[in-house]
């Protein structure tokens, strides 16, 4: 016996619907699980890895497609496309309380270990482990942000925990190679982008070691590229100034 499909109505499974409302009526796109989360973050940009299809409905869990005129009149198109791409950056992801707090969990551990890597204690320079950072978390009461991007979240758990605890990023050490009639003039302009200047060393070039904030790297890059015209030189010694062995509360 052959069951009657409608034309206008697509059968899907295993989905995570995203919605938006629009001039007055529903929208829904069907994504793949754990895929919407990826393509907001900028990880995943292949589009066919997050749409099941690259249609437009008013009810995914009924399979009812939106109708042509109705998109037309939401969105200024018809293109399912360029409308399920609005729709998955700006619409709301539908999801079971279950399936939410599994995501929350996730991105929570997520921000920590990155915390975790990123962090040390700037008294000992020894990093914190990642169930240490996760306790400091819950301690502040840090509420993840579905929207937002782990990497972003975990700037703003580092701001916040500087307050209650001793944390900052590790620093970078690098190596400056300068031409001398140069370099001492652009030494004053690079230091306030400087921690700390471990060594000087003046022979036929100047030679500068020294320990910088990670997020002041690409303007000391562009500095130098801009000042000395090709003729100095930058080398990254460590991307971290850690010391052996974790980081522990008394």
């Amino acid at each position: 016996m052959s069951i009657f499909t409608p034309t206008n109505q697509i059968r899907l499974t295993n989905v995570a619907v995203v919605r938006m409302k629009r001039a007055g009526k529903r929208f829904e796109i069907a994504c793949y699980k754990n895929k919407v989360v990826g393509w907001r973050s900028g990880v995943e940009k292949d589009l066919d890895e997050v749409l099941q299809t690259h249609s437009v409905f008013v009810n995914v869990s009924k399979g009812q497609v939106a109708k042509k005129e109705d998109l037309i009149s939401a969105f200024g198109t018809d293109d399912q496309t360029e409308i399920c791409k609005q729709i998955l950056t700006k619409g709301e992801v539908q999801v079971s309380d279950k399936e939410r707090h599994t995501q929350l969990e996730q991105m929570f551990r997520d921000i920590a270990t990155i915390v975790a890597d990123k962090c040390v204690n700037p008294e000992t320079k020894r990093p914190y482990t990642v169930i240490l950072i996760e306790r400091a978390m819950k301690d502040i009461h840090y509420s993840v942000k579905t929207n937002k991007s782990t990497k972003q979240q975990a700037l703003e758990v580092i701001k916040q925990l500087k307050e209650k605890m001793q944390i900052e990023r590790a620093h970078m050490r690098l190596r400056f190679l300068l031409p001398v009639n140069e370099g001492k003039k652009l030494k004053e302009k690079l230091k306030p982008l400087i921690k700390v200047i471990e060594s000087e060393d003046y022979g036929q070039q100047l030679e500068i070691v020294c320990l910088i904030d990670p997020g002041c790297f690409r303007e000391i890059d562009e500095l130098m590229k801009k000042e000395t015209k090709g003729k100095g030189s930058l080398e990254v010694l460590n991307l971290k100034d850690v010391e052996e062995g974790d980081e522990k509360f008394e």
